[in-house]
């Protein structure tokens, strides 16, 4: 027997275990994956519960939607005001943690809603190495985490989402909004906005696996090697750049280091976060 499918084995049974379940979803690849295998283990006995927020983007949300519609999971979506997070909006390197204690504790409410005291969230196996103030939270709080426990990597993940054909195998990583931004620099509604519109231009040019990383009115793009001789073209390039300046940004550059994990997190000499 393969050692993935040894892991599989291991998923299936920390699910039934669990008998009833709330999964935090958020459509991105780990949490797809464990939605799936839940609603195939425990069928109306497990729920997606959604976080609809101002580090969300319509298109991710709208994505959530239809996934839980397409397999006949039952969502709920809740409203929540990030600003309304104490230290939310000053970004200090520890914001994931005090953000995520709020969410979770929304999603506990759902959950017990639906009847139960569990709640899962997507982490996996290549979490545990990183420091992640949000994983404090989520440990706090008791939520499990069924992927990690089952020893599944990212790309274990993957390779089991693409044989479920799930739409979500082969997407790039993707990571909360508020990630984009210099530890210390100041959210706000407005510069949400604003990065989420500069990076939706850029996809739309036919980049994907890009960020755009604030510091100040300086927009620091990461794309993948291939991509930033791509987006040097002449006109590619004065097309990025004209739109990001109509943005509000006053500065737009390439890292020629490329696009990569926790960026943000270089400034402090260690991974706080994984973004």
């Amino acid at each position: 027997m393969s050692e993935l499918k040894d892991k599989e084995i291991a998923l299936t049974e920390i699910i039934k275990a669990a008998g009833r379940l709330a999964v935090a979803f958020s459509g991105g690849v780990d949490s797809t994956y464990l939605l799936y295998k839940a609603h195939e283990i425990l069928g109306d006995d497990v729920i997606a519960v959604t976080v609809s927020s101002q580090v969300l983007t319509e298109e991710e949300l709208e994505r959530t939607k239809a996934f839980c519609e397409k397999i006949g999971v039952k969502q709920e979506i809740i409203d929540f005001d990030v600003f309304e997070v104490g230290q939310f909006a000053d970004n200090p390197p520890n914001r994931c943690y005090h953000c995520k204690r709020k969410i979770f504790e929304s999603i506990k409410n759902a959950a017990e809603r639906f009847g139960t005291d569990k709640v899962s969230d997507g982490s996996n196996a290549d979490d545990e190495g990183d420091y992640r103030p949000g994983m404090r939270a989520v440990k706090e709080l008791g939520v499990i985490s069924p992927l990690k426990d089952a020893n599944l990597a990212k790309i274990d993940i993957r390779e089991l989402s693409r044989k479920a054909e799930l739409p979500t195998w082969n997407s790039p990583s993707a990571a909360c909004l508020a990630s984009r931004f210099a530890y210390g620099e100041k959210i706000t509604d407005e510069g949400l906005v604003r990065v989420a519109s500069a990076e939706r231009f850029i996809k739309s040019l036919g980049f994907d696996g890009i960020r755009v990383r604030v510091h100040g009115d300086i927009a620091r793009i990461e794309a993948s090697p291939d991509d930033i001789v791509k987006m040097m073209q002449e006109e590619l390039r004065k097309r990025i750049s004209e739109e990001l300046r109509h943005l509000g940004f006053r500065y737009v550059t390439m890292d020629m280091d490329g696009y990569r994990t926790g960026s943000m997190n270089e400034a402090l000499g260690s991974k706080e976060v994984k973004t």
